[in-house]
């Protein structure tokens, strides 16, 4: 039961007890309106810290976020059939309902990328890439048009989905690679890749997010940068939350931008240090013309605020 006396909290709870009881977290139009109105309730910029919350709430907010994992993922597969049945699948992306969500994402990423990162990227890893891999087509469409994606899932039936979005198309058909494997069980090819990107539903739970962050650290090339998705506020209760101070060991955190839209993620970019940890001042000092926030040297000093984005929510924006 819930043992907070906030109503946001409140609210969350009450959802996720109706969540929890549906039968099927397949699309439909309760499931929709329920995973609607959770976003709605965390999407608001909000002081609070799921850390500090009691047990109660700590134990629905680890469920609540696997049952937005399983039911996006859900979504995904039946949005990828949908879209798999076209004779040129990716001229039909729009019909995604978070697809405007996406192109917003990949627009901030590779705007955050662009500052932090000195010449386009030749190979670039996504993990995660699931049977509707948005994140890497609209990169490799839009932004890193020469650039070679190397897409990891561990779900063979979510690749060879994904391998059919792509097949159609002439230029993506050749720079999109699809991986079936744990990523745990990836080691010398890591050291192949620019640039990795985790997705923020890689290791559900906070200790899996570590091992899988720790085994980037230990394999990525020196000056690799990684890209993560977290959480902040509110929205800490639909993804996992990765804390720039304390989880990235073995990487230098360049800068940390929190969306105050309808974009849910959080987006932390790193780079692997090139010789053993040391901590170095931000290198971009004009980063935050772009609409990030530069990493200060106090962790608690990051603000959570908007330039790039505008403010007109939507819905769920769901990751890859």
């Amino acid at each position: 039961m819930c043992c907070h006396g906030d109503a946001l909290v409140q609210k969350v709870c009450e959802l996720y007890e109706q969540i929890s009881s549906l039968e099927s977290l397949k699309p439909s139009k309760d499931v929709n309106m329920l995973f609607t109105q959770l976003v709605l309730t965390c999407m608001p910029p909000s002081p609070i810290d799921v850390s500090k919350l009691c047990q109660g709430v700590q134990e629905i907010r680890s469920k609540l976020i696997r049952l937005c994992g399983e039911a996006e993922g859900l979504l995904e597969n039946h949005f990828s059939t949908i879209l798999g049945s076209y004779e040129h699948p990716l001229d039909h992306l729009t019909i995604f309902p978070y697809y405007s969500n996406y192109l917003k994402l990949g627009k901030l990423e590779f705007t955050i990328l662009s500052q932090h990162f000195p010449h386009v990227p030749s190979k670039v890893a996504f993990v995660g890439s699931g049977p509707l891999p948005l994140t890497s087509i609209v990169l490799a469409s839009n932004h890193l048009t020469t650039t070679s994606f190397h897409n990891y899932d561990i779900d063979p039936s979510a690749n060879s989905k994904a391998l059919g979005l792509v097949s159609s198309d002439p230029d993506l058909s050749k720079r999109m690679v699809f991986h079936t494997t744990d990523i745990m069980d990836v080691t010398n090819a890591l050291k192949d890749y620019d640039v990795v990107f985790l997705a923020a539903l890689v290791g559900m739970d906070k200790m899996e997010k570590l091992k899988i962050i720790d085994h980037l650290a230990k394999y990525m090339s020196p000056g690799a940068t990684l890209m993560l998705r977290s959480a902040h506020g509110a929205r800490a209760f639909l993804y996992p939350v990765i804390d720039p101070c304390d989880d990235l060991r073995g990487f230098e955190v360049l800068s940390v931008f929190h969306p105050t839209d309808e974009v849910i993620n959080s987006v932390l970019i790193a780079r692997k240090y090139a010789l053993p940890a040391q901590h170095s001042s931000p290198i971009d000092p004009q980063g935050l013309n772009a609409g990030s926030i530069i990493l200060p040297n106090k962790c608690s000093e990051i603000e959570a605020f908007n330039l790039l984005l505008n403010h007109a929510p939507q819905s769920w924006q769901h990751d890859d």
